[in-house]
């Protein structure tokens, strides 16, 4: 969204915020027309005093974005002290929220959201979500070669990364690293210093990227087998290996594998190409209903990042098992946590 937009949808949005308040008698809302100040003013005329807010609109509300606004309003609150500040973008986060609330600001955003407390006003409306989420920039953050990026920040956050080095070992170019370090930046999950950048925050950015994750981007071709899901895996492994085909095991097979506590009784495994001769090769038998193999053509080769061998088998990265496991629902979900727990978050 523009901010010119963001601007013509301010006034209405910030008298709708104090609509239907009894003690609240009136709401003027002005534009700014000093070159150097808040982009909007609101004074509220309540039962016994005038209280006077200066907004400043964004077109974005991630946590920089709104570190920033809220760093301005309070330089232009030294010529208003009694001014309240309001931050106003069209989502707000909670970690942006946060930020606003620590400073002293309050915010407001077309999704439904905000926060105001000065005198005797306190007003918040918590827990709209995104409406702009599929915007174009929130979009490139996971796309496949951006995911490349991302896995190899998650496989170690501490770890510093300078432009070339991690261009490298994502196979991403640099343009794209440039890409996906503002990206990170503006949600302030990363920090900079003399070696580089690292995250500081994985814990959200997988939380998001988990959120916009499409599992069925992959090509799923679903197969039928007497041997059982362990005998079909080590059929398919050995497959594979005759072949020369690159494969991993993911979801609720690889997340077997990462905690030994998950159950199963479908076999997901990411096969990089002959997809048909390794599916003959293990003796597998193609089904539209009741299937228990999966082999996966994957959206992206980056789905192979790290993946490492346990008991012979090749397993999918902690990662991107997490995803795809958490992208089953119902039971995926308890074996998605088991693995964030047991694996992920002990190797951050």
């Amino acid at each position: 969204m523009k901010e010119s937009d963001i601007e013509k949808k301010a006034p209405d949005v910030l008298r709708a915020v104090f609509e239907g308040i009894p003690f609240v008698r009136s709401t003027q809302v002005q534009s700014c027309q000093e070159p150097v100040g808040p982009d909007f003013s609101v004074v509220l005329k309540l039962d016994n005093s005038d209280v006077t807010i200066i907004v400043e609109a964004k077109n974005s509300g991630q946590p920089r974005l709104a570190r920033n606004a809220v760093n301005q309003l309070l330089r232009f609150r030294s010529a208003k002290p009694d001014a309240y500040p309001v931050f106003l973008a069209p989502y707000i986060s909670p970690s942006a929220g946060n930020i606003c609330k620590d400073a002293g600001a309050g915010y407001v955003d077309l999704a439904g959201n905000c926060y105001l407390a000065f005198g005797s006003v306190f007003i918040s409306r918590e827990g709209k979500g995104n409406p702009y989420a599929s915007s174009r920039k929130l979009k490139s953050l996971y796309q496949p070669v951006s995911s490349r990026v991302l896995r190899v920040l998650l496989s170690d956050p501490g770890k510093a990364w300078k432009t070339q080095p991690l261009s490298d070992e994502a196979d991403g170019s640099l343009g794209q690293i440039a890409n996906v370090k503002q990206a990170l930046k503006d949600r302030e999950w990363i920090e900079e210093g003399p070696d580089g950048f690292n995250l500081t925050n994985p814990d959200e950015l997988l939380a998001e990227w988990a959120t916009n994750y499409v599992f069925r981007k992959n090509a799923i071709n679903s197969f039928y087998t007497m041997k059982g899901t362990t005998g079909a895996e080590e059929q398919i492994a050995e497959a594979c290996r005759d072949l020369g085909v690159r494969y991993a095991l993911t979801s609720f097979s690889g997340a077997a594998r990462l905690a030994p506590n998950v159950r199963y009784k479908r076999s997901d495994i990411y096969v990089a190409d002959d997809l048909e001769a390794v599916a003959e090769a293990a003796g597998l038998k193609q089904v539209d209903t009741g299937s228990n193999v999966c082999l996966l053509a994957p959206y992206d080769e980056g789905v192979f990042y790290e993946a490492k061998e346990i008991n012979g088998l090749q397993i999918a990265c902690p990662v991107q098992v997490y995803l795809d496991v958490l992208a089953q629902r119902g039971r995926g979900e308890e074996a998605a946590e088991s693995i964030l727990k047991q694996v992920i978050k002990k190797s951050w």
